[in-house]
């Protein structure tokens, strides 16, 4: 359970700020703050997947709600306009918490009420209810729902044409769809309805204004549900049809299900258990298969980043049939030896733009292989499948991927970012990263190894020695060629004679990876130039802040946080891999891990703050490295959970 008290939730500067998220398992998810106001466009009680794991649309954004106890009406509900706070809710909450789904509890001249939301796994559904729990008061509930049918990206404004049929059954309501999206269907156990058809106007999303975009909307409120309080009141809400009576059972077989989930990752603390419903949320279907969303709440599903959280979020939580059935669902979107960069809703085909996501999935299989013993699973058609992929890189493939006549892979054409430093502003790449960067070179590296290593298992002689060859040509090059000796680290991108020297963390990886491309003095040198440039609490500075293009807050409108996406904004992620190369270079220090464990201690005071229960995609870079970006992020969990699973295996030694 994580908590709020009543001092923080009354306290609106904070508690706007403090988020929660209900996910489904297919996409969809509700979301909204601890005051209870939507701060953002992808704040709303039903966020469905209408496409799954893609499509998602707000379709009931929230409820005007009030409670009347005797003959005394107290507003539940909160929400912001532009210059003024009505109704404000917020001021009568005893507490927050997540038990494990979003509770609050108000007081009302005494008497508590409280008010549950959950989403049952695996429909577009939302299940809440509302209970007084003085037996003795005599209460009755008002609920306006606001409806928004929109996709999350947009904003609804008023229009002539809004729907507002609806049709009453009992103990339902089945409200029409519009622009393409599904009926919503409501079913409760309110005394009564009455039509309402009011636009509620301009809201005010105090994120969206503070990035730049715009940050007003109307939602529609087609009527109002009345509840006698002598009984707690029951809703669901739904793109599928349900009964009220539903759901008691929807609750518990979602209760047992998150039961199995946290025992499987066998937690030591509350902190792991926390880490594992993290994880849990960013999890979803896709086909028949998983994938993983890369954060909430504007991402999509991508391939690099599914692969460097695989390993955090399934493997080190216990649930290697999910990563499996992930490399599975991956394996049937290779094309021309390319992992997709990402899925969109706006077009059916992947985006295959990327050089390094293709080989985070070597390593993510790598993981899977170990962890599990299952070999069998990579021994023929998909290792025959693997070896395509490296004959694509040795061969040429998208966007000027191609190994070098030196045996390293360089990638690259005008106009766009390969690396997972891919800021852009209409054309204009914002780090460029052309020729052969120094982590697609470890990445590189450790596949050939990781390669090698399956042939010589699956009895491939004459495989082994070719993928053992190419490691070792690679490896000869790197070390002639990227080692900065004046600034002692290594160079961040080679193009031809330039030679670019900004001190940035992609180094790290030539030391944490697997089969690390640089050992000896000169990693040690590396570790310790991270340390001392990059490392902060919260993960690693993109780039040191001596550097003449540092950006120290990620803030403003699109453009000016995408100028500092790279350039100085700490990246949660970067923690695990350094803590993997630190480890590695103080191997003999008997206080390594205690000092590892302690760089972890910022990310786990972070699951307390901004997305309650999760972690910020982004940190700036000057101190004190507030949260930015999206809220909920795969890779930063994942990783999170990989280090400190290895950190406690260490520790018991």
């Amino acid at each position: 359970m994580l908590s709020v008290s009543r001092s923080s939730c009354i306290d609106l500067a904070g508690s706007e700020r403090l988020e929660w998220l209900e996910t489904n398992g297919i996409g969809g998810y509700a979301s909204g703050t601890v005051a209870g106001m939507r701060s953002r466009r992808y704040h709303g009680l039903l966020v469905a997947a209408t496409r799954p794991p893609l499509g998602r649309a707000v379709l009931l954004s929230g409820f005007d709600e009030k409670i009347t106890i005797a003959g005394k009406t107290y507003p539940l509900s909160t929400a912001r306009y532009e210059n003024a706070v009505s109704p404000e809710g917020y001021k009568y909450l005893k507490g927050f918490r997540l038990d494990p789904y979003p509770i609050w509890t108000f007081v009302l001249d005494g008497v508590e009420v409280e008010r549950r939301l959950f989403m049952p796994h695996g429909e577009n559904t939302v299940v809440m209810s509302w209970a007084v729990l003085d037996a003795n008061a005599e209460a009755h509930l008002e609920l306006i729902p606001m409806l928004a049918y929109r996709d999350h990206h947009h904003l609804r404004h008023e229009t002539a044409n809004f729907p507002y049929d609806y049709q009453v059954g009992i103990g339902t309501v089945r409200f029409a769809g519009f622009d393409g999206l599904p009926p919503l269907n409501i079913a409760c156990n309110a005394g009564g309805i009455d039509e309402v058809g009011v636009w509620y106007r301009d809201f005010a999303y105090t994120i969206e204004k503070e990035r730049g975009f715009d940050f007003t909307e109307d939602v529609f409120a087609p009527c109002t549900f009345r509840f006698d309080l002598v009984k707690p009141a029951v809703l669901i809400a739904s793109t599928e049809e349900h009964r009220f009576e539903d759901a008691a059972a929807l609750e518990s077989a979602e209760l047992n299900r998150r039961e199995k989930i946290i025992a499987a990752a066998e937690p030591k603390d509350d902190i792991d258990k926390l880490i594992a419903a993290a994880a849990d949320q960013l999890i979803v279907a896709r086909g028949n298969g998983k994938t993983v969303i890369a954060g909430y709440h504007w991402f999509d599903d991508w391939g690099r980043d599914t692969m460097i959280a695989l390993p955090g979020l399934a493997i080190a939580n216990g649930r290697p049939e999910v990563a499996k059935e992930i490399l599975l669902e991956y394996f049937n979107y290779i094309s021309q030896g390319m992992l997709p960069n990402r899925f969109t809703s706006e077009s059916e085909t992947p985006d295959y733009n990327t050089v390094d996501g293709t080989l985070w999935f070597f390593e993510a299989i790598r993981t899977y292989a170990e962890a599990t013993g299952d070999h069998d699973f990579i021994k023929g058609d998909l290792f025959l499948k693997l070896v395509n992929v490296i004959r694509w890189h040795l061969e040429g493939t998208r966007f000027g991927i191609r190994v070098d006549d030196d045996g390293l892979l360089a990638a690259g054409v005008s106009g766009e970012n390969l690396t997972w430093m891919d800021a852009k502003i209409g054309d204009r790449v914002i780090t460029p990263r052309m020729g052969k960067a120094v982590e697609i070179q470890a990445l590189w590296y450790n596949a050939l190894r990781v390669m090698e290593a399956f042939a010589e298992r699956f009895d491939e002689p004459e495989v082994r020695t070719r993928f053992s060859d190419l490691a070792a040509r690679a490896k000869e090059s790197f070390q002639a060629k990227f080692w900065n000796a004046e600034a002692e680290c290594l160079f961040d991108v080679i193009d031809g004679d330039k030679r670019d020297a900004s001190v940035r963390p992609n180094q790290i990886f030539a030391v944490s990876l697997f089969y690390p491309i640089l050992e000896g003095e000169r990693a040690q040198a590396v570790v310790a130039k991270v340390e001392q440039d990059l490392f902060t609490p919260k993960g690693l500075r993109t780039l040191a802040a001596t550097d003449a293009k540092y950006i120290g807050r990620y803030e403003g409108g699109p453009v000016e946080r995408d100028s500092a996406y790279h350039q100085g904004t700490v990246w949660a992620w970067l923690i695990g891999h350094f803590i993997d190369a630190y480890l590695r270079v103080h191997s003999n220090d008997k206080d390594a891990v205690q000092n590892a464990l302690k760089m972890l201690a910022g990310l786990e005071s972070h699951l307390h703050d901004t997305m309650l229960g999760s972690l910020s995609e982004i940190f700036d870079g000057d101190a004190p490295h507030a949260a930015k970006g999206a809220a909920a992020q795969a890779w930063s969990v994942g990783e999170l959970k990989r280090a400190r699973k290895k950190l406690q295996e260490l520790n018991k030694h």
